[in-house]
């Protein structure tokens, strides 16, 4: 390419630096950029008609590639409208690179109606920013973004691109830059972790990060084996490998009440690339800080750091003989009768496909998700890392883009399906082998129990108006066939497994509306 402008030597030194994806939902200071995505082959290019959709599937996408994919958004409000589930990747610890197009430097004076602060809302999510002033520097700043969106542990990185340096001559390729690899743990940290796990009190071991991988799980399990450790995940990790032929490591909690339970007892808790338990919320009367009273913690491996190795290094020194337990393949039978939220999830466990990807936004219909799929075929599990809904159907998007040879089953509750259901079209346009299953309880649900859980009076009716989700009950099916995707009704264990059967064997995507009666 003889002369580039700033657009085209941006993706094509993203694409020299392994992103060949970009998520968009562009705008007019960001048409240099849609232009040149013809003159750079290599990158795709993928429309999210909501900015949540595109910094989901990003989110998504690099969960399964664990490499970034690019996202393009229009100034301000569009880094807005995407902020949910980029908070969501920044808790996942997703390498994600923003490309935020602005006005042309010399438009900003004007404070034109679409102006803002861009440098303010991307400060919000804790990662890399940086604005490209000139034309000459927009490879290179390219480049910086793509190292530091993969600085361990992973993180968003945001390049703000004005205007002028999109379309302006002189633009300059630039060659990858290597990011920071995971520190590795001091052998001194290793060393003192043996010991307390062999000092004779009840020890908690609590595993996340890369730790919820098949080699950081096969350590945790021959370190519980060995040493009689109660071993957990956290409680949403960005992705868990799960299944026949893997060890089931228990997650741990998302209810205060249920963590008690877990760690009553427990005299020293161990982290391993997550931190220390805290409360999802405050409640009144309830403590914030979920290690019990008087227990010790200890840090084997901080968030970043090589979580895996750590825990291998230890395994060497207090399980050196030990082999981890493995999960044997089974299976719950299939269900008959009417859906609840007791069985639906043993058809999923039943017919689960080989290798599959799951994308868990089942909230409270999935509470019993984990027991039935145990010991299914080896899938992973990507989960709501920040707790910002919205983010099922988005991730589904970018797994699949990720994983074109791989099913991946999008598991929805009702009410957060709704923020971001426009990911339906994105995955009809794409052909995307995306089924999802709308668990439909027309209610939020995990809502009416916080409601009980605060202390507040649950009793009003104008409270609980503002819970359901009934009045008009919402068509799914129709919703669903609007944006492209075919879709079915089920409201009993056989016709969810007959449809669930059919969706997977069919290339493309689905969407099955599963009328799901409310646990709260």
């Amino acid at each position: 390419m003889s002369e580039m402008n700033g657009a085209q030597s941006l993706i094509r030194t993203l694409v020299d630096s392994g992103v060949d994806v970009c998520f968009s939902n562009p705008g007019t200071s960001e048409m240099h950029f849609v232009a040149a995505l013809d003159t750079v082959p290599e990158m795709r290019g993928v429309l999210g008609l909501f900015e949540g959709v595109v910094t989901g599937a990003a989110d998504g996408y690099a969960r399964i590639a664990d490499k970034p994919a690019a996202t393009l958004l229009h100034l301000g409000p569009g880094l807005g409208n995407g902020l949910a589930n980029l908070h969501n990747a920044r808790r996942a610890h997703t390498p994600i690179v923003n490309v935020i197009g602005d006005h042309a430097t010399y438009h900003k004076q004007y404070d034109a109606p679409l102006e803002s602060d861009i440098e303010a809302v991307a400060g919000s999510l804790q990662g890399w920013v940086r604005r490209s002033e000139h034309t000459k520097d927009v490879g290179a700043d390219a480049a910086a973004a793509v190292a530091a969106s993969q600085d361990a542990p992973g993180q968003v990185a945001t390049l703000i691109l004005p205007a002028d340096a999109s379309w302006g001559e002189g633009g300059e390729t630039c060659a990858p830059i290597p990011p920071r690899i995971p520190q590795v743990v001091d052998a001194t940290k290793v060393k003192n972790i043996a010991e307390v796990l062999a000092g004779g009190e009840p020890v908690a071991l609590l595993v996340g990060g890369g730790g919820c991988r098949e080699a950081g799980l096969r350590a945790t399990s021959r370190i519980a084996a060995a040493t009689g450790v109660k071993a957990f995940v956290e409680t949403f990790p960005a992705r868990i490998e799960r299944g026949e032929g893997l060890p089931t490591i228990e997650r741990l909690g998302y209810l205060a009440e249920q963590v008690a339970y877990q760690l009553d007892g427990i005299k020293h808790v161990i982290v391993a690339g997550t931190k220390a338990p805290v409360s999802f919320f405050a409640y009144p009367g309830k403590a914030s800080d979920l290690v019990p009273e008087g227990a010790q913690v200890h840090v084997l491996a901080e968030v970043g750091q090589d979580v895996t190795r750590a825990l291998n290094d230890v395994a060497d020194l207090v399980a050196a003989e030990t082999e981890p337990v493995l999960q044997e393949a089974s299976r719950p039978a299939l269900p008959s009768g009417p859906l609840t939220p007791q069985n639906w999830v043993e058809v999923i466990g039943a017919l689960l496909p080989e290798r599959a990807i799951i994308a868990d936004e089942a909230n409270t219909s999935g509470l019993l998700l984990p027991a039935a799929t145990a010991g299914a075929p080896r899938h992973d599990v990507l989960t709501l890392t920040g707790g910002a809904i919205g983010y099922g159907m988005p991730v589904a998007t970018g797994a699949a883009v990720a994983a074109p040879d791989r099913p991946v089953i999008n598991l929805q509750s009702d009410g957060s399906a709704l923020y971001t259901i426009s990911a339906l079209w994105t995955q009809a346009r794409e052909n995307l082998d995306v089924t999802t299953v709308l668990l439909n309880n027309r209610a939020y649900a995990i809502l009416r129990l916080e409601l009980q859980r605060v202390g507040a009076d649950a009793s009003g009716p104008k409270a609980n108006e503002l819970l359901d989700l009934s009045r008009p009950d919402m068509d799914f099916v129709k919703i669903a066939e609007g944006m492209g995707v075919p879709a079915t009704r089920a409201t009993t264990a056989e016709e969810l497994a007959e449809q669930f059967q059919r969706a997977l064997a069919e290339p493309g995507p689905h969407l099955i509306d599963a009328i799901v009666p409310t646990l709260f």
